[in-house]
């Protein structure tokens, strides 16, 4: 079984994307929910909670995404500190999850597949792309947070061409049809599969 990535920075559409490739019944691991998922769990969130402080978690033990990332993404080193606890609990995660599917390919979605290093242990890349600015105004819409908040966050991030190199496949997302866009990507992977 193929194991392919599928990545974009944020606001690109890459979950859009994930489920179109949902919708042909390919399996799709989301690696941001997954850790979103595993940090509840008392060994990370220990280890979170040590790290970043007490504010990490609210009173009834959920994340505090926004006081995580208001902390991380204006630190780079805590920023990789946290992803050098919560990044191995994912790979591990995510290999269990392989070894129960069943199909001609698997799908690993991730924002991080290619910092956290993780593409390096899949077959073949898919990265999806669009304009900053329709990027900012997307997670902006469906963050609820301001301009200056995602461009921290925007900036974190590598370069979308930079990601563009290391992909087998690239979707265009700014005003593109995506449909077909994935179907022949889907037709090109399965060839490959053969």
């Amino acid at each position: 079984m193929l194991k392919v990535g599928i990545t974009g920075n944020i606001g690109s559409g890459k979950s859009t994307v994930a489920r179109i490739f949902s919708q042909l019944g390919i399996p799709i691991y989301d690696a941001d929910l997954r850790a979103k998922a595993l940090m509840l769990k008392p060994f990370l969130k220990q280890a979170i909670f040590d790290l970043i402080g007490h504010d990490s978690y609210t009173e009834n033990g959920d994340l505090n995404r926004s006081f995580i990332a208001q902390k991380v993404f204006n630190n780079p080193a805590l920023l990789s500190q946290l992803n050098a606890i919560v990044h191995p609990a994912v790979f591990s995660d995510f290999d269990e999850w392989v070894l129960v599917q069943t199909g001609p390919y698997i799908l690993k979605e991730a924002a991080l597949l290619i910092e956290s290093n993780s593409y390096k242990n899949l077959d073949l890349l898919i990265v999806v792309l669009a304009d900053q600015s329709i990027r900012l105004e997307r997670s902006m819409k469906r963050d609820g947070a301001d301009e200056a908040s995602i461009l921290v966050r925007m900036n974190a991030q590598m370069p979308q061409e930079e990601k563009a190199i290391l992909a087998k496949f690239v979707v265009h997302n700014n005003n593109d049809l995506l449909i077909p866009q994935v179907l022949k990507i889907h037709k090109q992977i399965l060839d490959l599969v053969r």
